[in-house]
């Protein structure tokens, strides 16, 4: 395994938070920086990643294939047609799940950390076999949470098991962000998370509508060179996990600039 390799585990205990998209986001926006970047769907009862990249249709061999030693490593990952630097390596069929153990995830892992810069794995919810084997077989982590009570709860939990793993750094990722919300005091806000996790803060997803678009196209906002919010969000962690000083987002100001206001007003029906 290439030693200088950065094989991060993309996490969040609850599921639904957005994790995959921030895995598929990040793996595009990396890549568009000239880095070799691989995204590996650890969640083999119920992938998605494929479908967020738009590369469903073009798999025919998955990690099952690999391990098993029926094709090899370059026949099963996918190369995004559009950024040449982000290769896929699919999930295999569910009942992988019955025998595959910590030590097939280091094996698959390190095969793939061997041709690229970073290795992102996106890892299934919960804490269950899943987890374990897809945390067995990583150096560092990005937990993934919304400000919701149960999501931090998770997340909270999730925490505890990395520690126990030796797994760091570890850094947190804030999703689906909305700025009202906080401000009304109806939702938990960036510091209460903090607080509550204790983690370094890698950067805020601002709840943004084109996610949802761009998860149906099979087009992520990273990809598509979107300045929507969440795209400028991820594009701005990215930058981060080079090395990059980019300021965090202060949610208090978003949404409060004059080019903001005549935006939504644009957007408003009024017939």
């Amino acid at each position: 395994m290439a030693t200088n390799t950065r094989i991060i585990l993309i996490c969040s205990g609850k599921g639904g938070v957005g994790k995959t998209t921030l895995t598929a986001n990040l793996g595009i926006a990396l890549a568009r920086q000239g880095v070799r970047t691989a995204v590996l769907d650890a969640d083999f009862g119920l992938r998605n990643l494929d479908l967020l990249l738009g590369l469903e249709n073009r798999i025919v061999y998955t990690a099952q294939e690999v391990l098993e030693e029926s094709c090899r490593l370059d026949q099963a990952l996918v190369k995004h047609k559009q950024e040449p630097n982000l290769a896929l390596l699919p999930a295999g069929n569910p009942r992988m799940l019955d025998w595959l153990k910590p030590d097939d995830m280091q094996r698959i892992v390190a095969m793939v950390a061997e041709q690229f810069d970073y290795v992102l794995i996106d890892c299934p919810a919960g804490v269950e076999d899943g987890f374990k084997n897809a945390v067995s077989a990583s150096k560092e982590a990005i937990v993934v949470t919304n400000p919701e009570v149960s999501a931090v709860r998770d997340a909270d939990r999730v925490i505890g098991l990395l520690n126990t793993h030796e797994i760091k750094p570890v850094h947190l990722v804030l999703n689906r962000v909305r700025p009202k919300m906080i401000a009304s005091q109806e939702m938990l806000s960036v510091d209460d998370v903090t607080d509550i996790l204790a983690l370094p803060l890698l950067g805020l997803v601002l709840e943004d509508e084109q996610v949802i678009v761009s998860t149906n196209r099979g087009e992520p906002l990273t990809l598509t060179g979107s300045n929507s919010p969440a795209a400028r969000c991820y594009s701005n962690i990215a930058k981060r996990m080079q090395g990059e000083d980019i300021p965090l987002i202060d949610p208090a100001k978003e949404g409060s600039g004059m080019r903001d206001k005549f935006r939504r007003l644009m957007q408003t029906k009024i017939f």
